[in-house]
């Protein structure tokens, strides 16, 4: 799918847009006290819209069809990337915001799926000011013919370059994504052999990218075929997430690496007896939780928001427990 209108605003129209009823806030003149004469008060920076909260834009989505020729190894690599973005009020400008309207996510599913399959929780990303680029990969996806689960090595390469490609799209003059995307600001997610793949991504000393500001993994865990070390030099806030009756990645093996975790801020969600897929794939719970406690972690890492909101919404009797630092889930 393709959608029209990704809005770049101007300081002026996104003080509209911000202030109650979309009346800009009332403006005190300036007096001189040299001349007497009232100045115009100096012009205000440009600020982007707000972020965090879920549901608070519409979302839309255009596909990117990538093809990454640039590894000799793996060989031409098609990387076909659903892109949804929050859709804001669209008006015409001169320029862009220097840096770009909102953070991005990059997300990488789990084995024999596809990026359909977490729309539910993609959308809810978007929806609260996050551009969610997710990927497909070539030999795990629900689509691939002969499905090769030793591909997973050339799988964190192949989030770094959408990475890269949407921030091209996205620092282009015009487009759907034009302007939307701060460089600054990015961070990555996935499940099962997604989690793995961004594990490396994040902190394995095969692959890791210096861009990521912070990481999730979906009962995910470390990759030995990829070979090096994970968490050796310090690494991007991580938070793990892992249902406790999961048969399919162990929540021991899930816990071996949030344990290894020692050199940046890391979190642990526990979700009891949740397993493999429902926690991230559909809306019943306890996708919700997961939907707001990644959410949170996000905000705190990459919106500079307050943390209080994780513990409140990742500790619930019953269906999930939320740790921190090193310590084990009870």
């Amino acid at each position: 799918m393709s959608a029209t209108g990704a809005a770049v605003l101007t300081a002026a129209a996104l003080a509209a847009f911000l202030a109650p009823g979309g009346v800009p806030p009332a403006r005190l003149p300036v007096t001189s006290a040299a001349s007497g004469r009232t100045a115009a008060p100096p012009p205000k920076p440009p600020e982007r819209p707000p972020v965090g909260t879920p549901g608070r834009y519409a979302v839309a989505q255009t596909v990117l069809v990538l093809v990454d020729r640039s590894r000799a190894g793996p060989g031409a690599r098609a990387l076909p990337t659903a892109v949804r973005y929050p859709v804001i009020p669209a008006v015409s400008v001169p320029r862009p915001l220097a840096r770009g309207l909102f953070p991005l996510v990059a997300f990488a599913p789990g084995y024999l799926q596809c990026e359909s399959s977490y729309a539910a929780l993609l959308n809810s990303w978007a929806s609260a000011g996050y551009v969610v680029a997710a990927v497909d990969f070539p030999r795990t996806s629900c689509h691939a013919s002969g499905p090769d689960e030793d591909d997973l090595g050339n799988q964190p390469g192949d989030l770094a370059y959408v990475i890269r490609q949407v921030l091209a799209v996205s620092g282009a003059p015009r487009g759907a994504l034009a302007g939307l995307v701060n460089p600054a600001e990015i961070a990555v997610a996935g499940h099962s052999y997604g989690g793995d793949t961004v594990a490396a991504l994040a902190a394995g000393s095969c692959c890791a990218d210096p861009g990521v500001r912070a990481a999730i993994v979906l009962a995910g865990a470390e990759w030995p075929p990829l070979g090096g070390t994970y968490f050796a030099r310090v690494s991007p806030p991580v938070l793990f997430v892992q249902g406790d009756a999961d048969t399919v990645n162990l929540p021991g093996d899930s816990i071996a690496v949030y344990a290894a975790d020692r050199s940046g801020p890391r979190f642990y969600l526990d979700l009891l007896g949740a397993g493999h897929f429902p926690p991230y794939e559909g809306s019943r719970p306890p996708e919700p939780v997961v939907a707001r406690v990644t959410l949170d972690f996000r905000n705190r890492y990459l919106a500079g928001q307050g943390s209080a909101a994780m513990a409140r919404a990742g500790n619930i009797a019953g269906i999930a427990a939320l740790v921190s630092g090193g310590h084990l889930p009870p």
